[in-house]
């Protein structure tokens, strides 16, 4: 009998192009059955505190605050370079208004909300809201400005909105490292075998996206909804990468930097606990 796994993802096309071999059975995934959950990334962040899921899609930040919980797989995250969340406004902005400004943000656990206080640290005035909810927020007055995520990297300008920071150029500047936005992590309590095997799966349904990238068309497709397919081609090109694949070094090397970063600045207090899986 297979076990049974919880495996939470979003909707967005870079987690739907990776997870679909896996998810259809394109793959072998050996003793394992998955059982999706699909939803904002926040909402996973959330869920994986709560212990609801065994595998999860994980911003970051979340991931951190989950150490001796959850520890991360080598495949499957969304980190590289020029891929980073945008702060946005009607107008320009000083640095004095930015530090007074209402700043929406998608979400207390996400990477961009670490990112913005990495960038703007004096900033106390954040207002959660769904990713795809930001724009509009500015747009109708209800903050000052606001950190863009995912698909809306692509929007924003034709909304007549304009970039106030690239925060991931900003970190990347400041750390000469790459940007780590989301990872896949499972729950400490698996054995280091299933650990390994899901690690496994995991890079597997990654390289047959790389392979055969139309195969998982359909997925994405359904999952993106009203998105059109040159930003939903867009959207897998910025943040499926090598890293994808498998972090390596250098992705370790800036997994390893944030946390630093967070136990310094008090962000996290798990010293000892574990990060990757091996």
């Amino acid at each position: 009998m297979k076990r049974k796994i919880k495996l939470g993802f979003s909707s967005c096309p870079n987690d739907t192009f990776i997870f679909d071999a896996l998810v259809h059975q394109k793959i072998d995934t050996g003793n394992f059955e998955f059982e999706p959950v699909i939803a904002d990334v926040e909402k996973l962040n959330k869920m994986a505190f709560e212990g609801q899921l065994e595998m999860t899609k994980l911003s970051y930040h979340a991931f951190l605050h989950l150490l001796g919980k959850y520890e991360l797989l080598n495949a499957g995250s969304a980190l590289g370079n020029n891929c980073g969340p945008l702060l946005i406004a009607l107008s320009p902005l000083s640095q004095e208004q930015i530090v007074n400004a209402s700043i929406a943000i998608p979400g207390a656990l996400t990477t961009a909300n670490f990112l913005l206080s990495f960038a703007y640290p004096q900033v106390r005035k954040k207002t959660e809201k769904v990713f795809s909810e930001i724009e509009t927020a500015i747009l109708d007055g209800e903050v000052d400005a606001g950190v863009i995520i995912h698909e809306n990297r692509f929007t924003y300008q034709q909304k007549g909105l304009i970039k106030i920071m690239d925060l991931g150029e900003y970190w990347e500047t400041e750390t000469k490292l790459p940007i780590p936005l989301g990872g896949i992590a499972v729950q400490s309590d698996l054995s280091l075998p299933e650990k390994l095997e899901l690690d496994r799966i995991m890079r597997e349904s990654v390289q047959y996206a790389f392979e055969h990238p139309r195969d998982s068309k359909e997925f994405v497709k359904f999952h993106a909804q009203e998105m059109e397919e040159s930003v939903m081609n867009q959207h897998i090109s910025l943040y499926v990468n090598a890293f994808t694949l498998d972090l390596g070094e250098k992705g370790r090397a800036a997994v390893e930097f944030m946390a630093d970063l967070a136990r310094k600045k008090q962000i996290i207090n798990n010293f000892d606990s574990r990060i990757f899986i091996n």
